[in-house]
């Protein structure tokens, strides 16, 4: 599960996805899947750079309050939890999860019900290797 969260202007947004992969190396690139209708599309077609943290193991509650409909902005779900901004984009990085990327928006494709944000890896925010990734499957956490 990875928490993908963007500064705009003094407002900053979040939202869990599931949908996140590795599309290239060289050049390093990402790729996260947004449902088209959320306002966060909205938002990551104007604001080209983001942040994305795969969740650790233990951070399934946060993976919940990023996913809950009607959730309030994304510095009021981490308030009570371990971030900082990300030096290259602005957007709020959680801290102890697996990872954390700051990319910049290459692209974006129409897919089905959601938009497809080809991104460069602009920076490497933190890697965990001993943290577990929280995965999500068939509905359930794993």
């Amino acid at each position: 599960m990875v928490v993908l969260t963007v500064r705009d202007g003094r407002d900053d947004l979040g939202t869990t996805v599931t949908s996140f992969m590795s599309a290239s190396l060289e050049p390093p690139l990402v790729l996260a899947g947004v449902g088209t209708s959320s306002y966060l599309a909205e938002v990551l077609r104007r604001q080209e750079r983001w942040a994305a943290t795969v969740l650790g193991a233990g951070q399934r509650a946060l993976a919940g309050r990023f996913a809950a409909a009607g959730r309030p902005g994304a510095r009021i779900l981490i308030a009570a939890e371990p971030h900082h901004r990300g030096a290259r984009t602005g957007a709020l990085v959680v801290e102890g999860g697996a990872a954390a990327l700051e990319c910049e928006t290459r692209q974006c494709v129409p897919a089905g019900d959601h938009v497809l944000f080809l991104a460069e890896v602009l920076a490497v925010d933190y890697v965990e290797p001993r943290t577990p990734p929280l995965v999500r499957a068939h509905r359930r956490y794993l």
